[in-house]
C-alpha cells in the first residue's frame, strides 16, 4: 500500500508554528481524521508535537520533513495552541498524546480495530496492554514489543516485520520520546503491515502509572513541561530549560513579523 500524504485526505487547517505546520484540531477531530486514515486505502502515521518536538525540527531538516509528510500534525502543547489562536484558529486545542491514545482505544464504536504497542522499557509494554484490557475489555491488543534503546540490528527489524505481519494490526501506538518516535515511524511504516502508525510519546509511563499526570489546570495554563521536568529533572533539564525559553524568543520574532516561514494558514503542507 502506498504512504497517504495529507493532500489526499482530509482539509484541517494548518497553523504557522515557528516554520513547522501543526494542523488546527481538537480531540474530537483529531479522532475522526484517525478514522479516515483507517478507512482509506493506504498508510500513514500522525505525530502529536509541541515545544520540543518544534525546536528538534528547526535543528534537524530530516525531522522536518518527516513533519511536513505526516497524515496528522496534532498540537499536543499549549504554546503550539496559542500560536495558532493568535494567527486566527480558535477551535484549534490541546491533543494530549496519552488522552488521544485513551479516547481512540476506549470507545466501544471503535473496538473493531486491532492494536498493537511498541515502546517503553522491558516490561512496559505489558503492563499498559493489562491496564487497557481492564480498562477497556472490549479491546483487541493484538501484539507488543519493546525496541532496543539502540538501533535496530537487521535481525530485529525483520523480526518485528514478522511479528506485525502475522497479526496486521491497524493501529501500531508508538510510545518512544521525540524525535525518536517521528524518526522510527518514518522508517518503519513502509516495512511494517499495518495502517497507522501514532506516536503518542509518554502515553506509555502514564497509563502504567510510571509518570503521574498533571492537574487540569496546570495543564490549562501551559505549565505540564514543569510538571515533568519536577519528576524527571535529570532527564529533561535540557528538553525544558534550554527549548522553552528558545521557542518563545523564536515565537515573538515570527509574531512581530521579524522572520517569514513559508507555512499559510489553511493550506496542506
Amino acid at each position: 500500500m502506498p504512504t497517504m500524504t495529507k493532500q489526499a485526505s482530509h482539509t484541517a487547517e494548518v497553523a504557522n508554528v515557528l516554520g513547522i505546520g501543526v494542523h488546527a484540531v481538537d480531540m474530537e477531530q483529531s479522532v475522526a481524521i484517525l478514522r479516515l486514515a483507517l478507512e482509506e486505502d493506504g498508510k500513514a502515521y500522525v505525530c502529536l508535537t509541541g515545544v520540543h518536538g518544534i525546536m528538534e525540527a528547526r535543528r534537524s531538516p530530516d525531522l522536518h520533513v518527516i513533519f511536513a509528510n505526516a497524515y496528522l500534525v496534532a498540537p499536543d502543547g499549549m504554546p503550539t495552541v496559542w500560536m495558532g489562536h493568535i494567527q486566527g484558529l480558535p477551535k484549534m486545542q490541546r491533543v494530549f498524546g496519552p488522552d488521544l491514545m485513551l479516547e481512540v482505544i476506549g470507545r466501544k464504536e471503535l473496538s473493531h480495530y486491532r492494536h498493537f504497542l511498541c515502546g517503553g522499557a522491558p516490561g512496559v509494554a505489558e503492563q499498559l496492554r493489562d491496564e487497557m484490557l481492564r480498562r477497556f475489555p472490549w479491546v483487541s491488543i493484538v501484539g507488543i514489543y519493546t525496541p532496543p534503546f539502540r538501533p535496530m540490528s537487521a535481525e530485529e527489524e525483520s523480526e518485528l516485520a514478522a511479528q506485525v505481519r502475522a497479526v496486521q494490526p491497524d493501529i501500531f501506538w508508538v510510545g518512544m520520546s521525540t524525535p525518536k518516535q517521528e524518526r522510527f515511524m518514518a522508517r518503519y511504516l513502509p516495512m511494517l503491515e499495518t495502517k497507522l502508525m501514532v506516536g503518542v510519546g509518554a502515553a506509555f509511563l502514564f497509563h502504567t502509572g510510571a509518570i503521574k499526570d498533571s492537574p487540569a489546570w496546570v495543564k490549562r495554563v501551559g505549565l505540564q513541561w514543569m510538571h515533568r521536568l519536577i519528576q524527571e529533572p535529570a532527564r529533561l533539564w535540557r528538553r525544558y530549560l534550554v527549548n522553552v525559553p528558545l521557542f518563545l524568543v523564536h515565537a515573538a520574532l515570527q509574531l512581530a513579523g521579524l522572520r517569514s516561514h513559508g507555512v499559510r494558514r489553511g493550506v496542506s503542507l
